[in-house]
């Protein structure tokens, strides 16, 4: 369940930088970036514009001047509708990755991507490319999209998930996974799994329309897709 909300203690304050006892602000990573919203005590609201990573701790980079100290509770409120738009293009891109492997695995892979509220792109090392290749696999996300399909998470132990062929389709996650104890998957039902620490929505209908926006060639194999999500 993706939380919208939640209470917490202010563990740290250094100048604009607020670390708490929890939090359900996403910290930007695998090409899906940060969540924004407030931080609310009895006397302001806080406005949080960045979150990072360093470590174990979650920074949360706040604006304006900063009223929190440590032992201060708070209430954050993310910013929903932002959030949202990440977890239905992040769904997206899962399954065009899913169905590259699965339907067109012979003649190329999905190799990056990245994440905004109102697009997405994907990199793709495909070997006889063409727009009308792309449309194609667009279409066969599309009828997988309306079947409506559950994605949901598992994990599993490092080992087991070192097993499994294509749990993680880049260097960087398959090193992510050499470090990690338990490996979270996300699952989408039917289709694919992977390794992957982002948000997603539970269900493919949610996702929409992926729409085919702009191809670009970085080199003969290397193609940059945008695309952009309508309604279903």
């Amino acid at each position: 369940m993706n939380m919208k909300e939640f209470d917490a203690r202010v563990i740290s304050v250094q100048g604009n930088e607020v670390i708490l006892d929890r939090t359900v602000f996403f910290a930007t990573g695998g090409g899906q970036p940060n969540d924004t919203g407030i931080l609310r005590n009895s006397t302001d609201d806080v406005k949080v514009v960045d979150v990072k990573k360093a470590g174990d701790d979650v920074i949360h980079y706040v604006e304006g001047d900063v009223h929190l100290e440590p032992g201060d509770s708070v209430h954050g409120v993310i910013d929903w509708q932002r959030r949202y738009a990440h977890m239905r293009h992040h769904s997206a891109v899962h399954v065009v990755d899913g169905i590259v492997a699965k339907r067109h695995g012979k003649e190329g892979l999905l190799t990056g991507g990245q994440l905004y509220e109102d697009r997405a792109r994907i990199d793709l090392d495909i070997e006889n490319f063409s727009r009308e290749t792309m449309e194609k696999i667009i279409g066969e996300c599309n009828e997988f999209i309306r079947e409506g399909h559950r994605i949901f998470q598992r994990e599993l132990p490092r080992e087991e998930a070192l097993k499994m062929e294509n749990l993680a389709r880049t260097a960087p996650g398959r090193e992510l996974i050499n470090s990690l104890e338990k490996v979270r998957l996300i699952v989408i039902e039917g289709l694919d799994e992977q390794a992957d620490g982002g948000t997603h929505v539970s269900d493919s209908r949610e996702i929409g329309k992926i729409v085919l926006k702009k191809i670009e060639s970085k080199g003969k194999r290397n193609k940059r897709v945008e695309f952009f999500l309508e309604e279903l």
